[in-house]
């Protein structure tokens, strides 16, 4: 696999490298690289789900995977790609890359988050206006599971 394939998601976010985001080994620390997936996870929230605000967010984490190709280094940005990859009855998937600003591959990430109601503190059905919102995004039809 290439470090400089051609960039796959459709939504991008430019986040600066903080100094305090550097570590005794001169780079990054490793905690980071989920802070600036979550800051491109919540853009894309806002912009392409429609959901505004902190009492608009309506899923739970229940799983993400890192990994990590290349140092992030201080002083830069990294772009955060983001897509959603499927979308099943309760939950969505999404797919994360964190490039740097010549667009080398520094870390690949997946996360899964379940549609959540917070005050009957159980899961819920994907609302279909979401999943429409979603699919028209992204192109068209998301499978319900990653890979089919």
């Amino acid at each position: 696999m290439s470090d400089v394939a051609p960039r796959t998601p459709r939504f991008q976010r430019w986040i600066d490298v903080r100094f305090r985001d550097t570590d005794v080994g001169g780079h990054v620390h490793h905690s980071q690289a989920l802070i600036y997936i979550e800051e491109g996870r919540w853009a894309y929230w806002d912009e392409v789900a429609g959901r505004r605000g902190i009492e608009s967010v309506d899923y739970i984490m229940a799983e993400v995977t890192l990994r990590y190709r290349r140092r992030i280094l201080y002083p830069g940005r990294v772009e955060v790609g983001v897509r959603v990859v499927s979308v099943g009855r309760t939950h969505f998937e999404m797919e994360y890359e964190i490039r740097d600003e010549s667009g080398e591959l520094l870390v690949t990430a997946t996360s899964v988050q379940v549609m959540y109601d917070y005050e009957a503190l159980r899961s819920i059905r994907v609302p279909d206006e979401l999943r429409e919102r979603l699919e028209a995004f992204e192109g068209g039809s998301l499978p319900l599971r990653r890979g089919s």
